[in-house]
């Protein structure tokens, strides 16, 4: 932001003056007391007992909690992306039930709550005791028992990938709605089908858009797993649990789990900052014309 200045007249001619911001300091100095005294909380308060939390911070059961949680976090967003971008191109499609499916599948899962989903997931053998594969009404090809398909594990996946591939359908539907129509209908104009314009043209645009509220997804993500504690899924928040349950050292095993989740979304956030960099870089490059689009058969081709 520009400095604010003040302009005074004179002989010599105009001089200007910064203005004063006198609250400016006011509020710079609250703010450093602020800090200073949670700082000085941080150090001198006994009870948060830093040398247990140096002591269980890479124990075996935290690094195994923590490996769960990220994966967890990468199942999730894979399948959620996934199902995610089927769901934006049903969305955009002419066909009315598909419209129609797409919808309901996003009203549906952003209404209900992961946490809810996830319980329900988990108690699915209530309602249907096998689940089975085979031909509606016809021959059963195979038949599980769903409680031991379905795991505190994968009921966990399910209700976090659910929910996250409605949000990241519209995303993705914003996306590919900002490229210019006019590329695609160049892209048809030269022979290519309407599957490749998706695929190789409109996808690949669409993807640079959605990536950062994406990267904020992931983040967010890492954040909701701590849910799947309720289901006794052993993640970071749950092996924490289980270990202060045994010693009774409560804040030192959740700040132990604070850390942890700190040290990986800022890992996160460094990774998509360096995302959008290349990004902004890749976006200077210019987008080829109409004309330029005749003279690259080879793509109609493949």
């Amino acid at each position: 932001m520009a400095e604010q200045t003040r302009e005074f007249r004179s002989a010599e001619g105009v001089r200007r003056v910064p203005l004063r911001h006198p609250w400016w300091w006011v509020g710079g100095a609250v703010l450093v007391l602020l800090i200073v005294a949670f700082v000085h909380l941080l150090v001198t308060n006994e009870n948060l007992r830093w040398s247990v939390v140096l002591e269980y911070l890479f124990d075996a059961e935290i690094m195994r909690g923590l490996l769960t949680t990220l994966e967890l976090t990468v199942l999730a967003m894979v399948i959620g992306l996934a199902i995610g971008i089927l769901l934006a191109i049903m969305r955009l499609s002419a066909n009315p039930l598909f419209r129609s499916v797409s919808w309901l599948w996003l009203w549906f899962f952003r209404g209900v709550p992961p946490l809810v989903q996830m319980v329900f997931w988990f108690n699915l053998a209530t309602l249907v005791p096998t689940i089975s594969l085979g031909i509606p009404f016809g021959p059963t090809v195979g038949e599980w028992d769903t409680n031991t398909l379905i795991s505190s594990f994968s009921a966990a996946i399910l209700g976090l990938a659910l929910t996250e591939s409605a949000y990241a359908a519209e995303m993705i539907r914003a996306g590919i709605q900002a490229v210019s129509k006019g590329q695609t209908e160049a892209a048809l104009a030269i022979g290519m089908s309407r599957y490749q314009v998706m695929r190789r043209i409109v996808l690949p645009q669409a993807l640079r858009i959605v990536i950062p509220p994406i990267g904020n997804d992931l983040i967010s993500m890492l954040k909701f797993t701590s849910l799947v504690s309720v289901l006794a899924t052993p993640d970071l928040l749950y092996s924490a649990q289980m270990i202060y349950s045994r010693n009774y050292k409560t804040i030192p095993l959740l700040l132990v789990a604070t850390i942890w989740y700190l040290v990986l979304t800022t890992l996160l956030t460094v990774a998509q900052q360096q995302i959008e960099k290349r990004l902004k870089l890749t976006r200077a490059t210019p987008v080829r014309t109409t004309r330029q689009l005749r003279f690259l058969p080879s793509i109609g081709k493949a």
